[in-house]
């Protein structure tokens, strides 16, 4: 699984490139939920600490919780009154498929290796057979330390230019 770091900036790529004007392209909120919706499906690692089994890379990595996260963040937008409630649904949603994405993309050494992609239609895990991230190590020592700040500066490599060309492409071209 990639860092959180690179999550982030996955979150931060699909607010700016959702963003109709300058308006929303500031909004924190919008910010907020994109990012957020990019980083939540790892929240299934606590799950080990409810019932001792391993939950990551299941049914939280998959399209039907990708339908999930639009349909809840769009209706607390709606219940909010914070507008546009299509458009927070979108971000929520598109946040978290990014998540699915750079899941996709990394070398997984945690079994079950891949993820549940395509759930609620099927239960088959995917992985891509070229991956273009690192893993992230889960223990505490220098090793998986070094590694897992390799691996996050990595992402950020990789995905900040993706952030600026977004950004440009969106709203940069305006100036």
């Amino acid at each position: 699984m990639p860092s959180p770091v690179g999550h982030g900036i996955a979150g931060l790529i699909v607010h700016v490139l959702l963003a109709g004007d300058e308006g929303e392209l500031h909004d924190l909120r919008r910010a907020g939920v994109a990012v957020g919706a990019a980083l939540a499906p790892d929240l299934d690692l606590l799950f080990r600490f409810v019932d001792g089994r391993n939950h990551h890379d299941f049914e939280t990595h998959s399209i039907g919780f990708v339908v999930l996260a639009a349909l809840v963040a769009g209706g607390a937008s709606a219940a909010m009154g914070w507008g546009r409630p299509l458009a927070f649904g979108a971000c929520a949603g598109w946040g978290w498929l990014s998540h699915l994405v750079l899941d996709y993309l990394n070398v997984d050494t945690s079994v079950p290796i891949g993820i549940m992609a395509l759930w609620p239609l099927s239960r088959s895990f995917y992985k891509c057979p070229w991956p273009l991230f690192l893993d992230i190590g889960r223990t505490l020592n220098w090793a998986t330390v070094r590694h897992d700040a390799l691996a996050a500066a990595w992402e950020a490599a990789v995905l900040l230019p993706l952030l600026y060309g977004a950004w440009w492409l969106r709203h940069g071209k305006r100036r």
